[in-house]
């Protein structure tokens, strides 16, 4: 039948021409991580008009490249299991939700899946001079090196380094998600990403003490947690792949976040994260009249204020929650005690608006000494923000199982929003806190003694 014949004629066709089908990332399996793969390079385009259908390029002759508008290259790292990184589909919706451009994922998977790490690096330096080619042959069809941008996740941070090197450093933009740190820490520049590799480089650190690179790489570089132990993280050995992947994935996510835009994670100036943790490092006076930057895509927006520095590289701390959306909201907590001896401990606080919600302090300031008519300044971290603060209660502890209960006898305790630094700061005075127990109050405008 006439129907029969029409099935038969597509099936011929689909056969002699099956990239009518969705060309889809490489996908291979441990054994071949055991026997190596030989380098293959796939550079497959999502714009706003194939979203879902990758199209491949191998020249700029396509459909959908417009070469008008801005290119973005995502480059993967190394896979020792030859799996497809599961981040790559929502980070390329992502990118074309917030901005209509070129989206190109550069699939290395053959050639970056061997156990041999070594193997996969030296891989990477080829795929940098495939890229350096079809990147040629956009500007010879009307690119602009200003209008590129690499977003490269661990090795694929340090083969947009080397790419970006190859143009003198005029690429628009590179960001480097937790850029590899074996093999590569002690390296000269040269071999490694380094801030004369693009216009900009902004990086983010998550697992600077296992696969990460712990030393600043770029313009810009983002500590979350202080780039090592990340929250919701498994801590160890006992979690099987999670615990080496978890910390190392967690810029990727990160990043993802920062384009939903749904809350913006400011990050702080400091020379280390415990100067950070101890309330030292909150003043964003060098970026004025901006405020303290923000992490992940919209970072480029302190471009011109950190490429003009004299002081090239800045390292940005902050602490973030255990999942998405990861923002926290801080308060100081300044303390004032009256206790003859000192008494070492820390401070767990919980926040309720009028409504009853309650929130609960995510990161606790680590143990300070409180000594007396000292002032300590403790810096807290919330998962939700209460512009009406009614209640406010503190435990105090000291970790000590037996012996006696301390208390902590406070002459002045005051809370001053960092996130929200325009809102009068709560105070409380003439408070005793008992160990492990509990206290409750409704706090006071600071500057009024008696308490309602």
């Amino acid at each position: 039948s006439l129907s029969f014949c029409n099935t038969f004629l597509t099936l011929l066709r689909f056969l002699e021409n099956p990239k009518e089908t969705c060309p889809a990332f490489t996908v291979l399996s441990f054994s071949s991580a055991l026997r190596g793969t030989d380098l293959e390079v796939k550079l497959m385009l999502y714009t706003r008009q194939n979203e879902d259908c990758a199209e491949e390029l191998n020249s700029t002759a396509s459909k959908y490249l417009d070469l008008t508008k801005k290119t973005t290259f995502i480059i993967h790292g190394y896979r020792p299991t030859g799996s497809a990184p599961l981040w790559i589909t929502d980070l390329v919706h992502l990118l074309l939700s917030v901005e209509d451009m070129n989206v190109i994922v550069v699939d290395w998977n053959r050639g970056a899946t061997t156990i041999i790490y070594s193997n996969a690096s030296r891989n990477g330096k080829k795929v940098a001079e495939i890229l350096k080619k079809f990147m040629d042959e956009m500007l010879i069809n009307g690119a602009s090196l200003d209008s590129i941008h690499m977003i490269g996740v661990s090795l694929g941070a340090h083969i947009s380094g080397l790419v970006g090197q190859m143009f003198g450093g005029q690429l628009g933009r590179i960001t480097g998600l937790d850029p590899a740190g074996p093999l590569y820490r002690g390296k000269p520049p040269s071999e490694r990403l380094d801030p004369t590799d693009a216009q900009f480089v902004d990086v983010i650190h998550s697992d600077t003490d296992g696969l990460g690179y712990a030393d600043a790489l770029g313009h810009i570089d983002f500590y979350p947690n202080g780039g090592t132990d990340q929250p919701g993280c498994p801590l160890t050995v006992f979690a099987g792949l999670k615990y080496f992947k978890c910390d190392h994935q967690r810029s990727v996510f990160l990043f993802m976040a920062s384009l939903k835009k749904s809350c913006n994670i400011t990050a702080y100036p400091c020379e280390s994260y415990r100067s950070y943790r101890r309330g030292k490092c909150t003043s964003c006076e060098t970026f004025q009249p901006m405020p303290c930057p923000i992490l992940g895509y919209y970072a480029h927006e302190w471009k011109s204020h950190l490429t003009q520095q004299s002081h090239p590289v800045t390292t940005m701390y902050f602490d973030t929650a255990d999942e998405e959306p990861f923002c926290l909201y801080h308060y100081f907590v300044d303390i004032v005690t009256w206790n003859k001896g000192t008494r070492r401990g820390t401070l767990s606080v919980v926040l309720a608006d009028g409504t009853g919600k309650k929130a609960e302090s995510k990161v606790n300031p680590e143990a300070a000494a409180f000594q007396q008519y000292n002032h300590i300044s403790l810096l807290v971290g919330f998962n939700q923000d209460f512009e009406n603060v009614k209640r406010i209660s503190v435990t105090f502890s000291t970790g000590s199982v037996i012996g006696p209960k301390f208390k902590l006898r406070i002459l002045q305790m005051r809370f001053r929003s960092l996130t929200n630094p325009e809102r009068p700061p709560l105070c409380r005075y003439d408070v005793v806190l008992t160990e492990n127990a509990e206290l409750s109050f409704r706090p006071i405008p600071c500057g009024v003694r008696k308490a309602s």
